[in-house]
C-alpha cells in the first residue's frame, strides 16, 4: 500500500549514532530537540515533540517551531531519573491552511461564501472531540458561517487570531507522520558536577611507617570537606596480591615489608569483596561511608576487573584467565608499562557468563555497603558490551550509581564507552596546556555530538600521570591549572595531597611520581596550611555557589589579544547566573590584554552599564565598554567575576 503521508520528518537531533544510544541529561535539565520538516507544495504544516518517563502511560507534547530553511525546534523538561522517550510527529494542518488561504482571498476582496462552507467542515470536525466549553463557541461560528446574511461577522471571524489559536490548539493530525523514538537517559545531579579528591588511605596514618586505616581516613573527611570536596576516591581497598608483588617504584622484585601495588587484587586474604586487613574491617569501612555521608561528601570506590596471580579466582575459576602452553598467564602490559603483579582476565571465556555475573555481584556487594560512585580502571580493555550489560542491570536497580571511565586512550575509544553508558570519562585535559589546544578541546567537546552523551572529568593530575609541565612547577602553575579545569568542566577531580603540596618529583623523562604511592604508603603532615590549598578550597565553594560553573556545556570563549590570557563566559540554562573567567597561562610573568565581552549573549548595548564582582577578591567593578583592560600577576592567576547587570 503506498504511504499518504506528506511530511518529512529528517535529521532529528539529538541523537546518537541516529538513535542506537541514548542520550544524557540530569534531573531539571532541557532536552532542545531540532528537525527537519518538509512537505510538498505550500500547505500549512505543523509539528510537536512527544515525550514520557518511561513509568508514564501517556506523552506529553511540546509544540515545534519553524525556525529558518525547513529547520524546526522545540524542547521539553526531564523532571525524573529514568529513561524518557522522544519522537517528532508533523502533519498538513488542513484547517490552519484553510485560514490562511481565506485570509489572502479575503485581502484579494474575493467572496469567500464556499470557502465559509468549507471552513463549517473543519469546525465540526474539531468540535468530536472538543470541551464542552468550547462547543457553544464552535456552535456559533458554523451558525455565522451559514448565514449569509451574517457575511461580514464570518469574515471577521474566519480570521480572527482567536480562531487561529483554537485551530493551533486543537489539530487534527491527518496522515501524520512519525519519526523514530530516541532515548534520553536522566540521572542526578551528581552525574554532571562532581568534584573528586583522591587520596591513598594507607598513607592517612598520623605516624610514619605506620600502615593507615580507615579510622585514619575518618579523621581526614573534615579537611577534605572543608576543602569543598564532595566525592572522596580510594584507590582499591581490596587484599594486595603477595606472588610477584611489586617493590617501590615499580620494581620487580618487592623486599620485605614492601606493600606493593593497591591494583594487584587478591591474595590469600580474599578478592574483589574483600577489605586488606590492614586497612580495617567491613563495618569500620561501613562507618567510614557513613561518616562521610553526614559531611555530604560521596565515597567512591575503585572497580579494577584484573587480579593477583594468588587471586582466589585463580585456583576457584580457572577458565577465567588463559593459560600459555607453559601453564602461565601472561601478566598484564600496556608497553612500555609491565605489570607482572596483575593478570588479565580473559573475556572470551567459554565460562563468560559466570564470569559477568561474578563481576556484577561485585559491584552490587559494595552498592550494598553503600557506595553509589565508581572509578572503573582501564574500563577500554574489556569488551564495550560487557559494560553496557552490566551498567544497564546496575541502573535499573540502583539509579543513583555513577561510572567514571579512567580511560586515557584513543578518542574514539573513549567515545564508545560513553555511548555504552559511562556517567562520566577521564579526558585528555591533563595534557592540554596552551590556549589553542585548551579551547580546541573544549570546543569539541560541549560544541559537538559529545556534548549529549559524554561528561568530561577534568584531573590535573593522577597517580598514573605526573604530567611535565607540574614537574617542579611553582605555585601559580598549580594554580592555573586547578583553576582551568575547576572553571571549564563541571566534573574534576585531583590527586592529593601531593598535588596541593606541589610535591612533583619524576621519574628522570617519564611523567610518573617519583616514590610512587602506588607501590607504598607514604606519610604526610595533614594539618599543612598554605596558600594553594586556600585557592583550591575558595574555588570550589565558588563551584557549590554558581550554577553556571555546575554544567559544562554552556560556554562561549571570550576574544582577548593574547596567547598567555583565555577569556571565557558561561551561564545556568536560565541565565541567572553568569560568569566571567579570565586565566593567566603564564606562571612567571604578569599579563595584561583587552578583552571582548560577548555583549549580544549579555542583552546589553555599548555604553550600558555591565557590573562585576571577583568572586575570589570580593572587588567590584563597573565596566560601559564592549573592551576592557586586564591585567593578571603570578601571585593571583585568574578572575572569577559574577555578572551583574
Amino acid at each position: 500500500m503506498q504511504n499518504q503521508k506528506r511530511v518529512v520528518i529528517d535529521s532529528v537531533s539529538p541523537s546518537v549514532n541516529c538513535g542506537e544510544f541514548y542520550i544524557k541529561r540530569i534531573v531539571n535539565e532541557i532536552v532542545n530537540v531540532d528537525a527537519h520538516i518538509l512537505g510538498d507544495g505550500h500547505d500549512i504544516i505543523a509539528a510537536t515533540v512527544l515525550y514520557k518517563h518511561e513509568k508514564d502511560k501517556k506523552w506529553s507534547e511540546s509544540r515545534m517551531r519553524l525556525v529558518i530553511n525547513n529547520e524546526w525546534q522545540a524542547s521539553f523538561v526531564v523532571q525524573k531519573q529514568g529513561f524518557y522517550s522522544y519522537k517528532v510527529e508533523a502533519w498538513v494542518d488542513y484547517a490552519l491552511n484553510w485560514q490562511h488561504g481565506i485570509e489572502r482571498k479575503i485581502d484579494d476582496n474575493q467572496h469567500v461564501k464556499s470557502e465559509l462552507l468549507e471552513g463549517i467542515e473543519y469546525l465540526k470536525n474539531i468540535k468530536k472531540n472538543s470541551k464542552k466549553s468550547d462547543a457553544s463557541y464552535l456552535d456559533n461560528l458554523i451558525n455565522i458561517f451559514s448565514d449569509e446574511g451574517r457575511y461580514n461577522e464570518a469574515i471577521k471571524e474566519a480570521t480572527s487570531k482567536k480562531l487561529y489559536t483554537f485551530f493551533y490548539n486543537n489539530p487534527e493530525r491527518i496522515l501524520s507522520n512519525e519519526s523514530k523514538e530516541y532515548q534520553v537517559y536522566v540521572d542526578r545531579k551528581k552525574a554532571r558536577f562532581s568534584t573528586w579528591y583522591e587520596f591513598f588511605p594507607r598513607s592517612a596514618s598520623q605516624q610514619k611507617g605506620i600502615h593507615g586505616t580507615f579510622k585514619d581516613c575518618e579523621r581526614l573527611l573534615p579537611r577534605v570537606s572543608k576543602m569543598g570536596f564532595d566525592t572522596l576516591y580510594l584507590p582499591p581497598i581490596h587484599p594486595i596480591g603477595e606472588v610477584n608483588r611489586k617493590g617501590k617504584n615499580n620494581t620487580t622484585e618487592a623486599k620485605e615489608g614492601d606493600v606493593g601495588s593497591t591494583w594487584g587484587i587478591g591474595s590469600k586474604h580474599g578478592g574483589h569483596k574483600d577489605i586488606h586487613p590492614e586497612l580495617g574491617t567491613l563495618d569500620d569501612f561501613k562507618n567510614l561511608i557513613q561518616k562521610a555521608k553526614e559531611q555530604n561528601i560521596e565515597i567512591a570506590m575503585d572497580y579494577a576487573l584484573q587480579a593477583a596471580p594468588d587471586h582466589p579466582w585463580v585456583k576457584e575459576h580457572p577458565k577465567w584467565f588463559k593459560w600459555r602452553p607453559d601453564g602461565t598467564v601472561q601478566y598484564a602490559e600496556n608497553p612500555p608499562k609491565k605489570y607482572q603483579d596483575i593478570l588479565p582476565i580473559y573475556w572470551e571465556s567459554d565460562d563468560y557468563k559466570n564470569l559477568w555475573k561474578e563481576c556484577l555481584d561485585i559491584l552490587m556487594y559494595w552498592i550494598d555497603c553503600g557506595i553509589n560512585v565508581f572509578r572503573v580502571d582501564n574500563p577500554h580493555t574489556k569488551p564495550f558490551f560487557f559494560w553496557n550489560w552490566i551498567i544497564t542491570h546496575v541502573k535499573a536497580k540502583h539509579p543513583d550509581v555513577i561510572f567514571l571511565a579512567e580511560a586515557f586512550t584513543a578518542p574514539k575509544v573513549m567515545q564508545q564507552l560513553a555511548k555504552q553508558g559511562y556517567t562520566q570519562s577521564y579526558t585528555y585535559f591533563t595534557w592540554r596546556n596552551n590556549k589553542h589546544e585548551l579551547i580546541e578541546y573544549v570546543e569539541e567537546l560541549t560544541k559537538s555530538e559529545l556534548s549529549e552523551y559524554m561528561q568530561p572529568n577534568f584531573w590535573p593530575n593522577t597517580p598514573d600521570i605526573n604530567p611535565y609541565h607540574l614537574q617542579g612547577a611553582n605555585e601559580s602553575k598549580h594554580i592555573q591549572r586547578y583553576v582551568l579545569a575547576a572553571t571549564l568542566s563541571s566534573s574534576i577531580g585531583l590527586y592529593g595531597p601531593v598535588y596541593e603540596y606541589m610535591l612533583s618529583d619524576a621519574l628522570i623523562g617519564r611523567e610518573e611520581y617519583l616514590n610512587s604511592e602506588k607501590f607504598q604508603f607514604t606519610y604526610y603532615d595533614w594539618t599543612i596550611e598554605n596558600k594553594l590549598i586556600a585557592v583550591i578550597s575558595k574555588v570550589n565553594h565558588i563551584r557549590h555557589q554558581n550554577e553556571a560553573l555546575q554544567q559544562t556545556n554552556n560556554i562561549k570563549f571570550c576574544h582577548i589579544e593574547n596567547d598567555n590570557l583565555m577569556a571565557f563566559y558561561k551561564w545556568n540554562d536560565s541565565k541567572t547566573n553568569e560568569l566571567l573567567i579570565i586565566i593567566s597561562l603564564d606562571a612567571f610573568n604578569t599579563q595584561q590584554g583587552v578583552v571582548q565581552l560577548p555583549l549580544q549573549d549579555l542583552g546589553v548595548s555599548p555604553g550600558q552599564r555591565i557590573g562585576v564582582q571577583d568572586l575570589v577578591t570580593s572587588n567590584s567593578y563597573n565596566w560601559y565598554q564592549e573592551w576592557n583592560f586586564i591585567e593578571l600577576h603570578p601571585t593571583l592567576p585568574f578572575h572569577i567575576f559574577k555578572i551583574n547587570k
